[in-house]
C-alpha cells in the first residue's frame, strides 16, 4: 500500500503547493485634477477592465490610501492632460504605488496602449480641434471593439505536473532501493544461501528482483498518471503514453542505481543508510522539489550528471511542444545511465564468489 499511496500523496502535496494563488483584484485610486472629456473617457476605460477596481480619491488622501494598503496604486491626472492629448503630446500620468512591477506594469501597459492611440489622433489633427474631435468621436464609436477572452492557465497545470513527477522520481528511487535491499537482507539471514542449493541460479535470483522492481514501478507510474487525469483532473499538456515511457526509461536507471548501492554495501544497515544519502541530495540537485533555474549556474550544469535531471528535462521539453522523436538525445542518455549502472552492478556481482559473502 505504501508503494502506491505515496504517489497519490505526491499529487496532493503538489496541488497544495500550487494552490492558494487565486486571481486578485487590483485596487486603483483615481485623482482627477483635469476634469476633461478625454480624462473621463480614460477613467471609464480603466473601469471596464477585468480584475481592476477603480475608485475616486482626493489628492490629500493619496499617502494614507497607499500606506494603509487600501489601494494598490493611485493614478493622478494633472490639469491639462486632455489638452495635451489633443496636441499629440500627452502629459505623463503619475502612478503612486508601493507594490512591485507586477502591479504597476499591468496598469501602465493598458494605459500606454489606450493613450497612444488618442495621441496619434492628436498628431494627425495637427492642432485642428474640430478635426480631432471628429476623429475622436469616430474612434469611440467605431464598430470594431476589443474582445477579451480568458484563456486557461496552463502554467499552473504544468507546474503541478512538474512537481508531481519530481516527487514521483524520488519515490521511485526509494522504492527501488527498498526492494533491492531485500537481496542483502536475505544474504544476512542465509536465505540466499539456501536458495542457491536449489536449481535457482544467482543470476536468476537477481533478475527476478529486477523484474519485480520494474513491475512495481510500472504500477506506480500507471496509478499516478490515472489519478492525475481521472481523479485530480490535471492536464500535463503532453500525451500520457509519452509521460509513461519517459518514467519507465528512468525506472531502469533507478533500479540500476539501487543495485549498485546494494552490491557495494557491507550490510543491510549500511545499504539502508546509503539510499537516502544518495536519493535526496541528487533529487534536490536535479530540481525535483523546485525549478532548477533557481539554483546557481554551476549547480544547474552539475545536475546533468544525474538521470533525474534528464528525465525531468525530457518532460519539460515535451510540455513546450517538442516532438518525442526530436528528443532522441535525452532518450539515449537515459538508456546510457541505466546501462552504466547495470554494468557496474554486474561487475561487482561477478566478483562475489562465495554465497555467504555480501553482494
Amino acid at each position: 500500500m505504501l508503494y502506491f499511496g505515496t504517489p497519490l500523496a505526491a499529487i496532493l502535496l503538489s496541488l497544495f503547493a500550487a494552490g492558494g494563488n487565486p486571481v486578485k483584484e487590483v485596487r486603483i485610486g483615481i485623482v482627477n485634477e483635469d476634469q476633461g472629456r478625454i480624462t473621463d473617457d480614460t477613467i471609464r476605460f480603466l473601469k471596464s477592465l477585468d480584475h481592476l477596481s477603480v475608485k475616486s480619491v482626493k489628492l490629500s488622501a493619496v499617502d494614507e490610501q497607499i500606506t494603509s494598503q487600501k489601494m494598490d496604486g493611485v493614478l493622478i491626472f494633472r490639469q491639462g492632460f486632455s489638452e495635451s492629448v489633443q496636441h499629440g503630446q500627452p502629459r505623463p500620468i503619475e502612478l503612486v504605488s508601493l507594490k512591485g512591477t507586477e502591479i504597476t506594469m499591468f496598469i501602465k501597459s493598458y494605459l500606454h496602449e489606450y493613450i497612444d492611440h488618442l495621441a496619434t489622433l492628436g498628431r494627425l489633427a495637427n492642432g485642428d480641434r474640430d478635426l480631432f474631435w471628429k476623429m475622436y468621436e469616430r474612434y469611440q464609436q467605431a464598430p470594431f471593439r476589443l474582445s477579451v477572452h480568458s484563456l486557461p492557465d496552463t502554467a499552473k497545470q504544468k507546474g503541478v505536473t512538474y512537481q508531481t513527477i519530481g516527487y514521483l522520481v524520488m519515490i521511485m528511487l526509494m522504492s527501488a532501493g527498498n526492494l533491492t535491499e531485500i537481496i542483502i537482507k536475505e544474504k544476512e539471514e542465509r536465505t540466499y544461501s539456501r536458495l542457491l542449493t536449489t536449481p535457482i541460479q544467482a543470476r536468476t535470483y537477481v533478475l527476478s528482483n529486477i523484474v519485480v522492481n520494474l513491475l512495481i514501478m510500472t504500477a506506480q507510474i500507471i496509478v499516478t498518471i490515472v489519478a492525475m487525469k481521472n481523479i485530480f483532473h490535471i492536464d500535463p499538456n503532453i500525451s500520457m503514453w509519452q509521460m509513461a515511457l519517459v518514467l519507465l526509461l528512468f525506472s531502469l536507471s533507478a533500479i540500476g542505481l539501487s543495485l549498485i548501492t546494494v552490491m557495494f554495501a557491507n550490510s543491510s544497515a549500511s545499504a539502508g543508510a546509503l539510499q537516502p544519502l544518495i536519493t535526496v541530495p541528487t533529487c534536490m540537485l536535479a530540481g525535483c522539489f523546485w525549478p532548477v533555474e533557481l539554483m546557481p549556474k554551476f549547480l544547474q550544469k552539475a545536475a546533468y550528471f544525474i538521470p533525474q535531471r534528464w528525465a525531468l528535462d525530457f518532460l519539460v521539453k515535451l510540455q513546450e511542444g517538442r516532438s518525442f522523436g526530436s528528443l532522441y538525445w535525452h532518450l539515449l542518455i537515459l538508456l546510457a545511465f541505466a546501462l552504466t549502472f547495470f554494468l557496474l552492478a554486474v561487475y561487482k556481482f561477478s566478483r562475489s564468489q562465495q554465497s555467504g559473502q555480501f553482494v
